[in-house]
């Protein structure tokens, strides 16, 4: 053993540059994955401590009992407290303060005239609460607001929308408010909570514009005496209050606001980054493996003579484990060190990129710090497996030999394997996707894909590299010739090599697909289900926005030029116990501006005691035309309504509508997520929209689109979403880029007899770079090719699986552009990381060359 380490020392001092490639894969892909934990714990922790110290003065908070929590939401529709609930707490004994939180969704508009915030996180309005133990935001400039239109708002806001002390601007409640900034505020210390919108006004104001009607709030904050503790002050709450209202204590409520950043936002993005920190990985391992695979093959002569001079089959294959294991924990290592600058570099960058998560010292916890060093070691050390195995099977007779052939492209057994791994995971595609929809069987053949290409590799790189390096030899004659030739030489290699690069392609590809895929479903539902000339919406996504007033509806539609106008509203309830987002509308006007599909009875005769849904939804509930559904509201009462109409299509419409008389005795604070206009016979397009801008003015402003301008920025989600992809796969790429360029360093160790040869028969030093960066190419575009088909093959699965686990119908679309742009990069990439192994060859001698054995 201690003769092993020996030699494994002694080889990497003597070949410090063959690991270089997988130093770099290892330390990229370590960094990556402890920078992601890191700053995810650090994070959680800033939360914590901002909203502890944002909420410190508050011991107690009474609110109601019970939340309505549609799907896909995590945060309920709570019942507002009446106002003079406040007198029966302040006469509780251990209560030295209480106040009204009243709370709605306000927008405030920028100075340039664009709406600040709405794509994700809340945008909040409230009255402002004068007891500064109470109130979790503190007033950091000016003064609080003392009369209407006065309003205090967090300094991030202002920033964000270079708003000042004394300028006067819109808050949309949906109804559009003339406010006039008197005060600036901070949260738990910082200029806001995330991107968070407030907006502080006073009591009168926020009841008149957050509220469905005077007297409701949304809960109220209490603070408790010298001596009483916060659960002893919410027991004695809790005897004096009625039924469907509870105490909670202010810790209870701190932890549940950080859970709530949790689970929306921190577990999707930290999710979102350990994704792509696998595939960083995943990429390495082909790497790592391509780089002891070719150590490994070009020691066999050296590694036979051990054989002869006695060492047993263990000893060469740990001599190889060694030197893995030294790469992967020096490499490790340095990625932990590396993992904690990528933290400190987002935590950074971030605010610099309008994002202020908090501020505070980097969390490093003893798991985030273990765990990748463990996942880069295990990733190094299994890469390196089957080489190191491969190495001490080499027999001693191979010191005798020339050099060794690589078959494994004409290799039946590979083929057989290949093809029958690839036919599996058709067949269980096909079945998790079109006979019995399941997300686990698309999964599991998705998987079954990625290993048939791999197995398949060496076979297919013999046949691709022929036809995609066909055309070099006309266009760059013998230097092209041989470029393909060397990339023929030794298909495993070529395939190990382009496989990491076509794993980074096929994840880029995959999510072009589908992001193609999101906009051409929306397309399809909105050409498919909007009949009308133009929407009028306010572009948000999330909790974020206000919304749209219901009074624009009613406004457009007494326009000369509009046929029909309609609003669609947003309600809740829990139908026979389930909660459900209830569509609030005029339902003759929806059937004259949306395509429902087949529609059994009548929408026209819900009145206010009818509901109509969806036929999916009425086969989930067992319920049809006639029958009768138990809403449960969220101010605690239940109705009986009668299902009057079931219709074909939900998408835009919803899969419950009731009217707007239905809903008014138990509306919250009321909006409408989208006007449809419809215009008269003979009124143009450009006269239609200029009568609604007009009116759409005087309520906010919100935008007047097309139905194709409203079909895009519905999608705009999914361009940013993109984006962020790219970003992130962009290291991926670099992953791949350095296995290419480790092999073809590696490769030119192996030939340089060769490649000095060939210089001294004639062979230019610039035709000596080209061939190298030729079969970079070739190698690239073989990974490309494949990534491409992986990626396309991948995205449709994932279309399907969607489709089939939705109500919606999703549409497949391969966008050609994109993927077009996709494979030149695949290209450049193998162009750029053939450029340092060319200039090495260049550089040769060519005398040494030769006399290399």
């Amino acid at each position: 053993m201690n003769a092993a380490v020996r030699l494994s020392v002694s080889s990497l001092r003597a070949h410090k540059r063959r690991f270089a490639g997988t130093f770099l894969a290892v330390f990229l892909g370590v960094a990556f994955l402890a920078g992601t934990l890191v700053m995810g714990d650090t994070l959680r922790a800033s939360f914590d401590t901002m909203f502890g110290n944002a909420t410190s003065g508050t011991d107690a908070v009474v609110r109601s009992a019970d939340a309505i929590t549609t799907p896909g939401e995590s945060e309920g529709v709570r019942q507002p407290v009446p106002v003079d609930l406040l007198n029966t707490v302040d006469k509780v004994d251990g209560v030295a303060a209480a106040a009204l939180n009243i709370q709605g969704a306000g927008q405030l508009v920028g100075a340039n005239g664009e709406p600040i915030g709405g794509q994700g996180p809340p945008t909040l309005a409230g009255n402002w609460i004068t007891d500064p133990d109470l109130n979790a935001y503190r007033l950091a400039e000016g003064r609080a607001p003392a009369k209407s239109g006065e309003v205090v708002i967090d300094r991030g806001t202002a920033e964000r929308g270079d708003l000042k002390l004394g300028d006067t601007t819109t808050l949309r409640t949906p109804d559009p408010v003339k406010v006039t900034v008197v005060g600036l505020a901070t949260f738990g210390g910082e200029d806001g909570m995330a991107q968070v919108t407030f907006t502080g006004m006073t009591q009168a104001d926020a009841e008149k514009y957050l509220t469905a009607r005077p007297g409701e709030a949304a809960s109220i904050q209490v603070r408790a005496g010298p001596g009483v503790g916060q659960q002893e002050l919410v027991d004695r709450l809790t005897a004096v209050l009625p039924q469907g209202v509870e105490a909670i204590t202010g810790q209870e409520s701190a932890e549940e606001n950080t859970e709530m950043i949790s689970s929306q936002f921190l577990s999707l993005f930290t999710t979102f980054l350990l994704v792509f920190s696998g595939v960083a990985l995943l990429v390495a391992t082909f790497s790592i493996h391509n780089t002891f695979a070719i150590v490994v093959a070009q020691r066999t002569r050296e590694n036979a003579l051990l054989r002869a001079l006695g060492a047993s089959r263990r000893q060469v294959t740990v001599t190889t484990l060694v030197e893995a294991s030294a790469v992967a924990v020096i490499a490790s290592a340095a990625g932990l060190a590396g993992g904690i600058g990528v933290a400190a570099g987002l935590q950074a960058l971030f605010p610099a990129i309008g994002f202020p998560f908090p501020e505070g010292d980097l969390v490093i916890s003893a798991l985030s710090m273990a765990l990748p060093l463990a996942v880069g070691i295990v990733v190094c050390l299994g890469s390196a497996l089957l080489p190191a195995v491969r190495a001490g099977r080499t027999a001693p007779l191979a010191a005798l030999r020339e050099t060794a052939v690589d078959t494994s492209g004409a290799s039946r057994v590979r083929a057989v394997t290949g093809l029958g791994l690839a036919a599996l995971a058709v067949a269980v595609t096909l079945t998790g996707v079109l006979m019995s929809p399941s997300l686990w069987l698309a999964g599991s053949g998705a998987v079954l894909a990625l290993a048939a290409f791999v197995v398949l590799g060496p076979v297919a790189s013999t046949s691709a590299v022929r036809v995609l390096g066909g055309p070099l030899d006309r266009l760059r004659g013998v230097t092209g010739g041989l470029a393909r030739r060397n990339a023929l030489r030794s298909p495993r290699r070529t395939a190990a090599t382009a496989s990491a690069l076509m794993i980074g392609v096929a994840v880029v590809s995959l999510f072009t697909v589908f992001g193609a895929s999101l906009k051409a479903t929306m397309d399809q539902t909105v050409s498919r289900s909007f009949a009308g000339d133009v929407a009028v919406s306010t572009p948000s996504f999330g909790a974020g926005g206000s919304g749209l007033t219901p009074r624009l509806a009613p406004a457009i539609q007494r326009l000369p030029e509009v046929d029909t106008a309609v609003g669609l509203g947003r309600g809740v309830a829990e139908v026979d116990g389930k909660g459900r987002a209830l569509t609030v509308t005029d339902p003759f006007a929806l059937e004259r501006t949306f395509d429902l599909g087949r529609i059994d009875g009548s929408l026209r005769s819900l009145g206010t005691d009818g509901i109509a849904i969806t036929r999916s939804e009425a086969d989930k509930q067992g319920l049809g035309t006639g029958d009768q559904a138990r809403l449960t509201f969220t101010d605690g009462k239940t109705e009986t309504f009668t299902v009057r109409a079931v219709y074909g299509r939900s998408e835009l419409a919803g899969d419950y509508v009731i009217t707007r008389a239905a809903w008014a005795p138990h509306r919250t604070q009321d909006s409408d997520t989208l006007v449809a206009v419809s215009f008269k016979d003979g009124v143009s397009a450009d006269t239609g929209t200029a009568a609604v801008e007009k009116v759409a003015a005087r309520y906010g402003d919100p935008e007047v689109q097309t139905r194709d301008e409203y079909a895009q920025s519905a999608a705009g989600g999914i361009d940013m979403m993109l984006t962020l992809v790219y970003a992130l796969l962009a290291l991926a790429v670099l992953i791949a880029l350095l296995g290419i360029a480790n092999t073809l360093t590696l490769a030119i160790h192996e030939r340089t007899r060769e490649l000095g040869l060939l210089r001294a028969v004639g062979q230019t030093r610039a035709q000596l770079r080209a061939m190298v960066r030729w079969e970079s190419v070739l190698v690239a575009a073989f990974g490309t090719v494949g990534g491409l088909a992986l990626g396309g093959f991948l995205g449709w699965v994932l279309v399907k699986a969607s489709d089939g686990a939705s109500d919606s119908a999703f549409a497949f679309a391969m966008p050609p552009l994109q993927l077009a742009v996709v494979a030149l990069v695949g290209l450049a990439a193998g162009a750029l990381a053939g450029l340092r192994p060319a200039r090495r060859a260049a550089r040769l001698d060519v005398l040494r060359a030769i006399a290399t054995e």
